[in-house]
């Protein structure tokens, strides 16, 4: 077949630098490897469908792929609905966007940390009895990591010290989806970012907290070193993404006295950090899969 043609799909209404910065990264590596790939942010993708009304804003005609470095995971089903492969699949995505989510995924496939999903509630409502608070540390003893389901870059992951502690962020929270994990406090300010590409590790990078901070995360100021992983690293890295169905994806984990725990798998992991770290170009290894794979799909 002839060099695929894709479309990166971004979302509209994240218009800052590093977002910016992914986008020319798989633009350049697209140019590179000989791919056509056309930008388009996810609101200029709607389709409109039903009631045998079936309409789509771009031609697809002529599409082999879709690199979807997004988590508007509705608008990725309509375009799978319509025959096109998209990296990652909407499922995939949905499975690493919602933590719970990844937790009842990989539970039982790979070591975590012990975790809890909160009992549902309803956002316009929030808690009104807190009693299970006080069950969720008698189980994981304190102090308790608190993570909503739904956040990036460790700005909605808190330590929670205290049963009184726990209930006062709950209480900010609202009636947000959270997890409740175990604090691993071997790796307290210390994580493993592996990068998997295509079912290999690409490259991995420790991260640290030079702040005090529990996180590592180096948007909130964590500093970075190139790692070689171990094999038991390594594998349940790759574990995981295969369990999710992830055709690439950052994987985090955590080092404890009974070994590595997968603490977060992202679907969207944001690469411009382990490049400055490792120097591998994470986006010529995602653009380079996705042609192979395609043109093997076409063979």
């Amino acid at each position: 077949m002839s060099e695929p043609k894709g479309i990166l799909i971004v979302n509209r209404f994240l218009n800052t630098a590093k977002f910016s910065d992914i986008s020319a990264r798989f633009s350049a590596s697209a140019a590179k490897l000989g791919a056509e790939l056309s930008l388009f942010t996810n609101d200029e993708l709607l389709p409109v469908s039903g009631d045998g009304f079936d309409r789509f804003p771009i031609d697809i005609g002529g599409v082999d792929f879709v690199l979807f470095y997004d988590k508007d995971v509705r608008l990725a089903s309509q375009l799978e609905k319509r025959g096109l492969r998209l990296f990652n699949t909407s499922r995939a995505i949905e499975l690493c966007d919602d933590k719970s989510l990844t937790h009842l995924a990989l539970d039982g496939v790979v070591p975590m940390p012990a975790t809890y999903c909160a009992p549902f509630t309803y956002e316009n409502i929030g808690y009104t009895d807190f009693g299970f608070v006080g069950r969720i540390f008698a189980l994981l003893g304190a102090p308790v990591v608190i993570k909503e389901a739904f956040g990036s870059f460790g700005q909605q992951v808190y330590l929670a010290h205290d049963e009184e502690e726990a209930r006062e962020i709950l209480k900010r929270i609202g009636g947000r989806r959270v997890i409740f994990q175990r604090f691993i406090g071997e790796s307290a300010g210390r994580d493993l970012r592996l990068n998997v590409v295509g079912g290999r590790v690409i490259a991995a990078m420790e991260r640290w907290s030079s702040t005090g901070d529990f996180r590592a995360n180096i948007t909130i100021g964590g500093s970075m070193r190139p790692h070689t992983p171990t094999f038991d690293e390594e594998a349940m890295a790759l574990k995981a993404a295969e369990t999710l169905g992830l055709d690439f994806c950052g994987v985090d984990l955590l080092e404890s006295d009974m070994g590595p725990l997968v603490c977060e798998v992202n679907s969207n992991a944001h690469f411009k950090s382990i490049e400055e770290c490792t120097g591998v170009n994470a986006a010529d290894e995602i653009m380079a899969h996705i042609i192979r794979t395609v043109k093997g799909a076409g063979a």
